[in-house]
């Protein structure tokens, strides 16, 4: 019987660069990722289903009625999602799957799955996360003070997971993730079927 798979929760404050360590980690060393749904409007180079689902309000809603996300949340007036059905079936055929999401959705994907592997991106400082949101060039002054605002509430937050990587270099970055996550998936839980196996070997002998 094959293993189940792992979820791995990455999150992050906005603007600290978790996107891409994620796609260095899917691009590197071939993890695969949940795309989740959102109902913000694509940014330059983004495609639908490839980044993310991106989907008017009202498709948003209907899927929360019919119970299609594990865990949905609304981040500065958007809407952002987990589909459950991709989740599940990779799930089930044993593959360690990234799920990039904050934090809020973080803790409800922990209370469905226990073993979920939560990591924090985290950046230097404060000021140098600001510098950064700037640097985008994609929101106005007062949608990141709304960040900021939103980084507050989520610091609490930050003790609940089981690693803090700071993105001060993207490559070390990246190498301390996968470090994690490698050494995630030796733990004796995740490999019962591997255990079983050896005995049943032995005991053959």
């Amino acid at each position: 019987m094959k293993n189940k798979g792992s979820l791995i929760v990455i999150s992050g404050f906005s603007g600290v660069g978790k996107g891409t360590v994620v796609k260095r980690l899917i691009s590197q060393y071939g993890y695969d990722l949940s795309i989740s749904a959102t109902t913000r409007s694509p940014r330059e180079g983004e495609e639908n289903g490839r980044e993310y689902f991106f989907m008017s309000r009202s498709e948003f809603e209907n899927l929360i009625d019919y119970g299609g996300f594990i865990e949905w949340t609304q981040y500065v007036e958007n809407y952002y999602g987990t589909p459950k059905k991709y989740v599940e079936q990779s799930l089930n055929e044993g593959k360690n799957i990234i799920l990039e999401i904050e934090v809020m959705g973080a803790m409800k994907i922990k209370e469905q799955y226990p073993d979920a592997l939560l990591i924090f991106i985290a950046a230097p400082s404060i000021s140098s996360l600001k510098a950064r949101l700037a640097g985008r060039g994609t929101e106005n002054e007062a949608t990141i003070v709304k960040r900021l605002k939103k980084a507050t509430e989520e610091a609490s937050d930050m003790d609940k997971y089981d690693y803090i990587v700071v993105n001060d270099d993207l490559d070390k970055c990246v190498e301390v993730v996968n470090s994690v996550i490698v050494s995630y998936g030796c733990r004796q839980a995740n490999n019962v079927d591997f255990i079983n196996g050896i005995r049943d070997e032995l005991n053959c002998i």
